[in-house]
């Protein structure tokens, strides 16, 4: 009498490696050669590919899993226009867009070194540092808001740091252009099924809700889609200043930085800043030993801070004067 083995479960190890050779994805019939994976989000994949043609190493996007409804190719396409229109030395390009043997949408992009913001803070030498980082990032969103596009996911998780201090604003997928442009797809994209409409406790949620708790204005965390505009953006970064400001102080932080972080992220709109170059000058005169527009002075605390920022100078002269003082006075003891 024949008997059936009993079937052994497979472990979840060998599952892993399972799902992993599922969602390898299959790039025959293009230029691109598979090298190895670089990371996983929410709706996709990031590998490093080799680029055939031009003989590089190019970072390639894929959505991760079928997309039946088409939801999340929109998005992902979406995504890489925008990020086509967006030239700027602090925002990654975009270098080619196609579909997959398996129907999957994939776009290509430069291949960043270096490490996520918050994975690189601990690195930074001082306060000075981690200011001048905040204005760069500063520089690159102020560039998109005068193109028209919000990012409304930004946090330092979606921040990039090269080798060589160079700083990237990433993952634009939950973007949005203020007003139509160059017939790119503005309205949201809402999911069809209950899942999809659920948002997520951690991470960049798919729905109504878009963005990072957290980093969300309150606006955004409301779901007021049609009400947005680059104020939600200057809140995210208030928010990612505070993250700079952790452990750059062992005694409490300065009052300006402290007013400058509250004006940023201010719960209404109307009181934030009205632009992303607003906030990156404040930092700036922070900097440079200025008065800060977050942080209105009386006239003594202002003295003493132009005490502070002249101190080398007045040192000088209180010398000079000294030793003028002291010459006068020898010069009337040897008169007498």
């Amino acid at each position: 009498m024949n008997t059936v083995a009993p079937l052994k479960w497979l472990s979840d190890s060998a599952l892993d490696r399972l799902r992993a050779a599922v969602d390898i994805p299959d790039l025959s019939g293009t230029r691109y050669l598979l090298l190895d994976k670089l990371g996983q989000g929410g709706m996709s994949s990031v590998y490093r590919a080799e680029d055939t043609v031009l003989g590089r190493h190019v970072a390639l996007k894929v959505i991760g899993f079928a997309d039946a409804s088409g939801e999340l190719a929109a998005r992902l396409l979406h995504e890489a226009k925008v990020i086509a229109q967006l030239e700027h030395p602090g925002i990654v390009p975009v270098h080619d867009v196609g579909t997959l043997p398996d129907g999957r949408l994939f776009y290509t992009m430069k291949l960043v070194q270096g490490q996520r913001l918050d994975q690189r803070v601990a690195k930074f030498g001082g306060l000075p540092e981690r200011l001048r980082m905040f204005q760069r990032i500063c520089e690159a969103v102020s560039f998109a808001h005068a193109h028209g596009v919000l990012h409304r996911d930004l946090k330092p998780q979606n921040v990039m740091v090269g080798p060589f201090g160079e700083v990237l604003v990433m993952d634009w997928g939950l973007s949005k252009f203020l007003c139509a442009k160059n017939d790119v797809v503005t309205e949201e994209l809402r999911p069809s099924s209950p899942s999809a409409k659920q948002t997520l406790a951690t991470g960049t949620s798919h729905g109504t809700i878009l963005g990072t708790p957290g980093y969300m204005a309150p606006e955004q965390a409301r779901g007021d889609v049609t009400t947005l505009d680059q104020r939600a953006d200057i809140y995210s970064l208030g928010e990612v200043l505070k993250f700079l400001l952790e452990g750059a102080f062992r005694d409490p932080i300065p009052k300006a930085l402290t007013a400058i972080c509250g004006k940023a992220s201010a719960a209404e709109p109307q009181q934030r800043y009205d632009s992303a170059q607003e906030l990156a000058s404040d930092v700036a005169h922070y900097l440079d030993g200025l008065p800060v527009k977050a942080y209105p002075e009386r006239p003594f605390a202002r003295l003493w801070r132009w005490t502070a920022k002249n101190s080398a100078w007045l040192l000088l002269i209180l010398a000079y004067i000294l030793m003028r003082a002291l010459l006068i006075l020898w010069r009337i003891r040897q008169c007498f």
